[in-house]
């Protein structure tokens, strides 16, 4: 049972990484594609990956009522949530808006407490507390610069994407627990893809090409292929561990992000992104902590 949950904290782990690495490559071609256009091609690509395990499915016995809800959740995870993220990063940097969508897993623990479906311990809620700390440590003067800009909207935005994927989180447990984490997660991203066919449409997807390069094109692959692994680890390690532990590690997303402009463009790596770093393991060790806490 160990051996299964410490699986499934590196499978968020996988995850958190991926969010950020697609979060820089999305603010690379999101300014020559439209928002809309962007997250259905991200999550087409993402679906051919999960075509076998689609056409598996079809000896998995759902309930009408269950497929309805898991595809409801995947229209609501993929397709409205990857819309607001994609406006808001046409307003605000991928840096601010990694930190914003830190809050993530703050907004999941509130819901699942509310919900009877985890308890809100002073361990965990430190740990979640000390993880967006330390997100913004590591952001340190780029935060400070983009948040002097007044643009609320795109922060709003990118607030709402996190409050979906908050919600989402909570509300595939039982789901995960009915079913095999393959079919639920290719019906749900099935149905983001059918959901956004419509304004892809409407921005001009299927009647002119999209201004991209072939570097563009390689991003845009990047970001569909990365999807659809990416969703599959999150949703095996929701199937076998709890919301919070799981979405505590979307912490990471930013400093993926950080570490990438380090790399790919030739930022400094500053002590704020080391204390920052440290600040985040130290705030994912407490929160996925196993020992009981008192509720508040």
């Amino acid at each position: 049972m160990r051996r299964r949950d410490a699986l499934a904290l590196m499978a968020a782990a996988a995850t958190g990484v991926q969010v950020g690495a697609a979060m820089v490559a999305t603010r690379f071609v999101v300014q020559d594609i439209g928002p809309a256009s962007l997250a259905f091609l991200r999550y087409a690509i993402a679906m051919l990956c999960l075509a076998p395990p689609l056409l598996m499915s079809v000896r998995v016995r759902f309930t009408v009522r269950d497929l309805f809800v898991v595809m409801g959740l995947g229209i609501v995870q993929f397709g409205i949530l990857i819309a607001l993220l994609n406006l808001g990063l046409q307003l605000i940097s991928s840096t601010r808006a990694a930190l914003l969508f830190s809050t993530f897993p703050l907004m999941t623990m509130i819901i699942a407490a509310l919900l009877g479906r985890e308890d809100l311990s002073r361990t965990k809620v430190a740990g979640v507390m000390l993880t967006i700390i330390g997100v913004g440590v590591a952001l340190g003067e780029r935060l400070i610069v983009q948040s002097a800009t007044g643009e609320w909207a795109g922060a709003l935005l990118v607030l709402g994407a996190a409050l979906c994927g908050a919600i989402c989180s909570v509300l595939y447990r039982p789901y995960l627990a009915r079913y095999p984490t393959l079919p639920v997660g290719a019906w749900a991203m099935l149905a983001s893809v059918m959901f956004l066919a419509a304004p892809a449409g409407m921005e001009g997807l299927f009647t002119e090409q999209p201004r991209l390069g072939s570097s563009g094109w390689l991003a845009v692959l990047f970001i569909g292929l990365s999807s659809g692994i990416g969703y599959v680890l999150w949703l095996w390690a929701l199937k076998h561990t709890t919301p919070t532990r799981v979405t505590v590690f979307l912490s990471l997303s930013p400093i993926t992000a950080a570490l990438l402009g380090v790399w790919l463009l030739g930022e400094p790596l500053t002590f704020g992104i080391l204390l920052g770093l440290v600040g985040v393991v130290a705030g994912l060790w407490l929160a996925t902590r196993k020992e009981p806490a008192p509720r508040l």
